[in-house]
């Protein structure tokens, strides 16, 4: 990876005509923990108002105007409107120095909740053609109202701050339909890192696990995702005369156990966790039309570019050879593909005892490969990246209709961030490679 040096800090507080405040002291530990526990009842019932109004993908209208209030009553520099829904708050510390972005993403998934909670979802909107359920599901409410308590914390401390932090409220992580590029691929082809230009990216996830331990790994975190697209194009014929058609039905089965296989028998399982999965298969209109056609979708999940590779060409090999086995036309794509995340090593050394002090005894940086991905791997593309999961306590998965958080991981959450803040701000320059 290239090479980055992060400059020291200037220190000019005091100095005349410099337009900066005398130099104030950091705040100490225990003002950092007072302020989260202060903060706390906002930020429950900021994440309980978004999760009982979710919005999905590029909808994310009243959730975007919500945060652009809150950063202006703060007196943050705010750009709404980037990326379509995404909002950024800049706040200038006392003192010159670094710039630290900290990232949460807004849109939510369609869902129908199965959680009896008073504030419990039951908004619908409108998702390819069809009217859906919509829900919280992934803990994006969570990562936004933790984001705001972290921003009026540490607006509070702005005086003591050297350097600035961009708060990212970022639309569109979970994909939007119809456009080319959304969420964070969106922000970073508008520019919106130019000035100011972050120096790190932080970011946190909420997830299934102890409620407020912090986990994470130095490298490879989460994984690449390739999504796929394939048609496959037969001949329809009756129920009862399959001799007279070309079955895709049959097709797709074939297709699958090829897959299944391939993901059991030829992938190197040793190398790298590698995951090929068929998520969706659309063929056939009634119960005796043998049906001429299918779409097929899924999606692969790497942390090797030489595993992706080689499970691509063998996909497109499995493919071809059905072309030849039925006599059947197809046409295999890749519609989206994420790299890697990859928490830089520089970061991950300077940031563990920082993660420690905001979860003591529960922060840990041996994390397990995680095959979800993350649009947030993208900011690398600008500067160095870190992000951990924060344990939510036990719930079913996300993405589940029964996922649920115990709010009080979200102090823990706050902490973080701000910790994160303070120590990378007004902490030594370190060289992130």
């Amino acid at each position: 990876m290239k090479t980055f040096l992060l400059a020291a800090a200037v220190c000019m507080a005091g100095l005349p005509g410099t337009g900066y405040a005398k130099a104030q002291p950091a705040p100490s530990d225990a003002g950092v923990f007072a302020a989260a526990t202060a903060i706390q009842p906002k930020v429950v019932a900021w994440r309980r108002d978004i999760h009982q109004h979710p919005e999905l993908s590029n909808q994310e209208v009243r959730t975007a105007k919500l945060v652009a209030d809150h950063l202006r009553r703060l007196g943050f520099e705010v750009r709404a409107g980037v990326a379509k829904n995404g909002v950024i708050g800049v706040l200038r510390g006392g003192r010159p120095g670094r710039t630290i972005a900290l990232r949460a993403d807004m849109d939510a998934l369609p869902v129908a909740e199965k959680n009896d909670l008073p504030f419990a979802s039951k908004a619908t909107a409108q998702w390819n053609g069809e009217t859906v359920p919509v829900m919280h599901a992934c803990g994006h409410d969570a990562h936004v109202a933790m984001l705001m308590g972290a921003a009026e914390v540490l607006a509070s401390m702005k005086a003591g701050l050297t350097g600035t932090v961009v708060f990212v409220f970022q639309p569109a992580e979970e994909g939007a339909l119809g456009v080319e590029t959304w969420g964070a691929a969106q922000m970073l082809k508008e520019n919106a890192f130019a000035s100011p230009k972050p120096d790190a990216f932080f970011g946190i996830h909420v997830v299934p696990g102890k409620a407020g331990s912090l986990n994470w790994r130095s490298g490879p975190f989460m994984a690449g995702a390739d999504s796929w697209e394939l048609a496959v194009r037969g001949h329809q014929t009756h129920g009862g005369l399959p001799w007279l058609g070309i079955d895709a039905a049959s097709v797709a089965a074939d297709i699958v156990t090829s897959f299944n296989q391939l993901a059991a028998r030829q992938m190197e399982v040793s190398k790298a966790p590698t995951v090929l999965s068929v998520g969706q298969i659309k063929l056939g209109v009634r119960h005796n039309i043998i049906p001429g056609q299918f779409d097929m979708s899924g999606t692969l999940r790497t942390f090797d570019p030489e595993m992706r590779k080689f499970v691509l060409a063998r996909m497109e090999a499995a493919i071809k050879s059905m072309e030849v086995k039925y006599g059947v036309q197809s046409t295999f794509k890749l519609i989206l593909s994420l790299p890697v995340t990859t928490n830089s090593a520089a970061l991950s050394m300077q940031l563990a005892p920082t993660l420690e002090r905001a979860a003591p005894g529960l922060a840990r940086g041996d994390a397990d490969f995680v095959m979800g991905s993350e649009d947030f791997a993208e900011y690398e593309k600008v500067a160095p990246i870190f992000f951990a999961h924060l344990g939510i306590g036990e719930s079913a998965p996300n993405h589940s209709p029964a996922f649920i958080l115990d709010e009080t991981a979200l102090e823990v959450g706050v902490r973080a961030q701000v910790f994160t803040v303070l120590d990378f701000l007004n902490g030594p320059a370190i060289k992130v490679n």
